[in-house]
């Protein structure tokens, strides 16, 4: 079966959480601390983290995603009844060493020997995403690591989009955006990226007024799709 593929691309870039790094890696670690509440509160931790992105961005009162997924992870605690006196503590170290996906070396190495940029454009705060790549392994792979700290709103605002083609030097049209988050390669995909869908989710389609230009369920493809090999 042939391979839908995206052309003239100069550089791929990439979200992070869920997309590079795998976000429920950081409950797997201390799931057994957990009562049995360990994937209730993933759940509860993620969802909210979301809302608060969206939140902070419609009152116009950004706060660094650190503290917003303090805040999240708080609530989600508090919400399943866990109070273990320094879970809380361990959690957010783990979430600065998520382990990434299973392909995403390979995948990223790919990339690389093609010459084509590789960049990560993450709501995740510097410091955060900083430790994930090194953790992940991943510091001689991406060329640049931009933050919406930078700029001071959150995903999928235009804004933060625009900051990518900037720093990457890049007409907008000759990037491929990645993303695990339907809500993100949609917002992607209106400002004018091309859009490669990592739909780890098995999601159903947004009824949202743009779309990702590919769907696939993981990343080990896109070196393919990009012309990368």
């Amino acid at each position: 079966m042939s391979v839908k593929k995206l052309d003239n691309i100069s550089a791929c870039v990439f979200d992070a959480y869920g997309t590079l790094f795998d976000f429920n890696s950081a409950v797997d670690r201390f799931s057994s601390d957990m009562e049995g509440k360990a994937d209730k509160l993933n759940e509860i931790w993620r969802a909210k983290q979301l809302q608060y992105t969206w939140l902070h961005s419609l009152m116009g009162t950004y706060t660094d995603f650190w503290t917003l997924t303090n805040n999240a992870l708080d609530f989600a605690l508090e919400t399943v009844e866990l109070n273990k006196i320094g879970l809380s503590e361990k959690l957010m170290a783990a979430y600065c060493e998520l382990k990434p996906y299973p392909e995403v070396i390979t995948t990223l190495n790919q990339i690389k020997e093609s010459g084509i940029k590789i960049a990560i454009l993450s709501n995740g705060e510097p410091n955060m995403l900083d430790s994930a790549v090194k953790s992940a392994g991943l510091e001689n792979l991406i060329d640049k690591t931009l933050s919406v700290d930078s700029i001071g709103i959150y995903k999928p605002h235009p804004s933060v989009y625009k900051y990518a083609v900037e720093n990457l030097d890049c007409d907008s049209e000759k990037i491929s955006f990645q993303s695990s988050n339907s809500w993100d390669a949609v917002g992607a995909a209106h400002f004018g990226f091309k859009v490669v869908w990592c739909n780890r989710s098995k999601q159903k389609i947004e009824r949202l007024p743009a779309s990702p230009d590919i769907i696939i369920s993981d990343l080990s493809k896109l070196p393919e799709i990009i012309g990368a090999i």
